[in-house]
């Protein structure tokens, strides 16, 4: 009897032991595997993309934002150890792509996770300019962001896929106030001569059919950190000396002493400056910054 009691318990901890390990194999299966609800880290290389993300993820993600200040150059961005870590703990990696952001292409290479999701606004995006990265800055593209972002929130969490699908609409729907005031600068100051001292705007100044006279080769080398061609400044220059244009769209996060200098001339010849920038001000959305900016480019062209 003693010896059939032992047995007994024996085996009911053999048992218990071997449920106790099935459990812990369950918990370390990949997040979304069995169809359990689970918070997804994300990591996004810009502020905008991270925004754009807590918008779709909602309560069942945790996103960080590497570069989130539009006081700061984001192509002097020098990643660190912290980064590091951040990145390799990430489920979702979101990034712009295409140069704009190698760092982060370094950080993965350096920490690989076959588990790990990544997307690159770059190539969601469905409308590209020539030599041209700032694909955020076109609703048509952050509408196609967006989806992508959702479709890999289902994946990692398919149980929560009505909710991200429910979010998506809302980003969708939130965006037709912007694309409308799109409309309306074109309807009003279509043709309008403008100019840019990077490309950056471009995915907004095509829509609103303003006419762009700054030289692209201006345009181009200011955005990859490089001197103008002489002949461009020269262009560039001459166009605010003369007024030719009406007003100047200004990259404040791009800025060289060439930059410096039109900003001067625009302002002694009394021509409005409309500042943009690559980052997300603080304590904004996605939205409400380019809403910002769209009143401002609507209140000096009007001036």
């Amino acid at each position: 009897m003693c010896s059939h009691k032992k047995t007994s318990i024996w085996f009911i901890s053999i048992l218990l032991f071997s449920l106790l390990g099935l459990l812990s194999a369950c918990s370390s299966t990949p997040s979304g595997a069995h169809g359990t609800s689970h918070t997804i880290k994300v990591v996004a290389a810009e502020n905008f993309y991270g925004d754009i993300a807590k918008q779709l993820g909602g309560q069942y993600v945790i996103v960080t934002s590497i570069l989130s200040n539009p006081n700061v150059d984001p192509h002097e961005y020098q990643s660190n150890a912290q980064t590091s870590i951040t990145v390799s703990q990430a489920d979702l990696v979101i990034e712009n792509g295409k140069g704009y952001d190698d760092w982060m292409d370094q950080i993965l290479s350096s920490a690989p996770n076959s588990q790990r999701l990544l997307l690159k606004g770059y190539d969601a995006a469905t409308k590209h300019l020539p030599e041209n990265v700032h694909v955020w800055y076109s609703f048509e593209n952050a509408t196609a962001i967006a989806q992508a972002i959702t479709a890999d929130f289902k994946k990692l969490d398919p149980i929560d896929a009505a909710s991200f699908d429910s979010n998506l609409q809302m980003f969708k729907q939130s965006l037709q106030p912007l694309q409308q005031e799109i409309a309306a600068i074109k309807a009003k100051y279509n043709g309008t001569p403008v100019g840019l001292t990077e490309t950056i705007y471009l995915y907004q100044t095509e829509p609103e059919a303003l006419h762009v006279l700054t030289p692209f080769e201006f345009e181009k080398a200011i955005a990859e950190g490089n001197d103008p061609p002489a002949d461009a400044v020269i262009t560039t220059t001459d166009q605010i000396n003369k007024q030719q244009i009406k007003i100047l769209i200004y990259n404040a996060q791009t800025v060289t002493p060439v930059t410096t200098n039109l900003e001067k001339l625009a302002q002694a010849k009394h021509i409005p400056i409309v500042p943009v920038t690559e980052l997300m001000p603080p304590n904004k959305t996605y939205q409400i910054w380019m809403r910002d900016q769209l009143n401002a480019l609507q209140t000096a062209l009007g001036g």
